[in-house]
């Protein structure tokens, strides 16, 4: 695998998502190029890997790309000389802390996801499993954590709000993966940061009265805002889409006379 985060600018800028589209075409073009020169078909391809020859193929969004390589280390990083050049022709480099090899099982961050091929618990299967990055966790758990420093003058129902944005978006980001016990440590830690605040804003009230007014059930409640249950949130693993989901240029079919 060779994977980077970031295209910058040779000045060390770095190009919007939008720039980073139309100028890395250039390498989607390289890449799809040298694809079809290792044959039409999966027999083709095959017979090319047995003779010690390397296969590859990109995936990218924006300014962030992987470029899958069926081979060995030693083509991954001549591949990776060979997109350096392929971006120095329209004035970009690859970001150096952030351009990494790595082999499938070793896994790499890519879109928030830790990517990552894992033998399956119980069994001797390997498979690639895909789930939220610590650092997409750890940002999630910090905008909870900014948004319970706020003052205490508003209502629990305006935090509840804020918050529940927050977990919603990120759930549905990541719910397509690995990610159900992941979904338990910000559903664990915004209850206990929830759990906090309310005792600072109410500071002469027991925990008891805290507790009978605004956990019922143990669940933050402030009258019909309840905070929302990530934990609860359910997943969908390799999902297919394909042709399945239509989209605007899909034919409509021709009726026959």
């Amino acid at each position: 695998m060779l994977r980077d985060t970031r295209t910058g600018t040779p000045q060390g800028g770095i190009l919007s998502p939008l720039l980073a589209n139309i100028a890395l075409s250039v390498l989607d073009e390289h890449v799809t190029a040298a694809w079809v020169t290792f044959g039409k078909n999966n027999q083709a391809r095959s017979y090319r890997r047995r003779k010690g020859l390397p296969t590859y193929k990109i995936v990218r969004y924006a300014d962030d790309f992987v470029i899958m390589v069926s081979g060995r280390r030693e083509h991954a990083e001549a591949l990776r000389d060979e997109v350096a050049e392929v971006l120095a022709t329209v004035g970009l480099r690859l970001s150096e802390e952030k351009t990494t090899v790595a082999h499938i099982d070793e896994g790499f961050d890519f879109l928030g996801f830790r990517i990552q091929r894992q033998r399956q618990r119980g069994s001797n299967k390997w498979f690639v499993y895909t789930w939220p990055s610590r650092k997409a966790l750890t940002n999630v758990m910090a905008k909870v954590k900014t948004i319970t420093r706020q003052g205490t003058n508003q209502p629990l129902a305006e935090l509840l709000r804020q918050i529940n944005a927050v977990l919603r978006g990120w759930t549905s980001y990541f719910r397509h993966g690995v990610s159900k016990t992941t979904f338990s440590f910000p559903h664990q830690y915004t209850w206990e940061r929830i759990t906090r605040w309310l005792r600072r804003k109410h500071r002469r009230v027991t925990w008891k009265k805290l507790k009978r007014r605004y956990l019922p059930g143990w669940w933050p409640t402030d009258g019909e805002m309840t905070l929302f249950n990530a934990g609860a949130v359910p997943v969908t693993r390799y999902r297919y889409r394909g042709t399945k989901i239509p989209t605007p240029w899909t034919p409509a079919p021709v009726a026959t006379p």
